[in-house]
């Protein structure tokens, strides 16, 4: 079988969406906690403004595992978590418990899964779209 290599997630790329999570968010007014994880669920790169609030930085870490384990967005799980949902009980199956609220993307470079970005700190759409737009320029 031949495959091909893929990039993976740097540090100038985690930095990169970082950067570009918290100038979405400033430019809305909104102070938020980001955190980048690779493929492996190694931490990348994080970032906690002196503003946000201390809870921000656990969620942005929670919405990144949990994009980077389901390799989807959180924002299209959230039903998948309500009662009778098929991933109302996944939490208990795992190492980490999973917070399926908005802000959690995966990155894919060739199509394929190399990281994820999480951002908390602003209402869930907005985490959403600040995590999103990193994504988007990060090419």
């Amino acid at each position: 079988m031949n495959s091909t290599a893929v990039t993976p997630l740097t540090t100038q790329d985690a930095e990169a969406l970082v950067s570009a999570a918290r100038r979405a968010a400033e430019a809305a007014g909104v102070t938020v906690s980001v955190t980048v994880l690779d493929a492996g669920g190694h931490l990348l790169a994080f970032r906690r403004d002196d503003r946000a609030v201390l809870i921000s930085g656990e969620t942005s870490t929670r919405k990144a595992y949990t994009a980077l384990q389901l390799n989807a967005p959180t924002a299209d799980l959230v039903d998948a978590v309500q009662p009778g949902g098929p991933f109302h009980t996944l939490p208990t199956a795992l190492d980490r418990p999973l917070l399926f609220i908005a802000g959690g993307v995966p990155v894919h470079r060739d199509g394929r899964l190399i990281g994820s970005i999480g951002v908390g700190g602003g209402a869930p759409e907005q985490d959403h779209t600040f995590a999103a737009a990193a994504v988007e320029a990060l090419g």
